[in-house]
């Protein structure tokens, strides 16, 4: 799947502690529109997909399982913070799940908060890509 990367972030660590920076101009080819983050988690997040979106998520603390479909296949990412991060370079439908207790995720995305352009079915998803 090429729709999706898993990468490492430059962490800088010292005796003041870890440094890890996001230069946008390198990992992404889309302006950015939103930025949100998850903590406290309870239960699997995701579990959507939306329409035209490319999207960064940064595992800032703790750790966390994520799962991406291309409309093809599954693959799955462990991630854990502060540097794994994951690019996802087109639309795919997404889950989020096992996070650890102190579980920071944050989310890049290329497009603003529609509610319609959410597709929060799996067999929707894949019809939608295959249009």
């Amino acid at each position: 799947m090429n729709k999706v990367e898993q990468i490492k972030l430059p962490t800088f660590k010292d005796e003041r502690g870890p440094l890890t920076v996001i230069e946008l101009k390198d990992f992404l080819d889309f302006e950015v529109k939103r930025i949100y983050y998850v903590t406290d988690v309870k239960a699997a997040r995701g579990g959507h997909a939306v329409k035209h979106e490319k999207k960064m998520y940064v595992c800032q603390y703790g750790s966390c399982m994520a799962k991406f479909h291309d409309g093809e296949k599954w693959i799955e990412f462990e991630m854990k913070g502060p540097d794994d991060a994951i690019v996802m370079k087109e639309m795919c439908f997404r889950e989020f799940y096992n996070f650890s207790e102190d579980a920071v995720l944050m989310a890049i995305s290329s497009v603003n908060f529609v509610a319609e352009d959410y597709i929060y079915d799996l067999d929707e998803f894949i019809n939608y890509v295959k249009k």
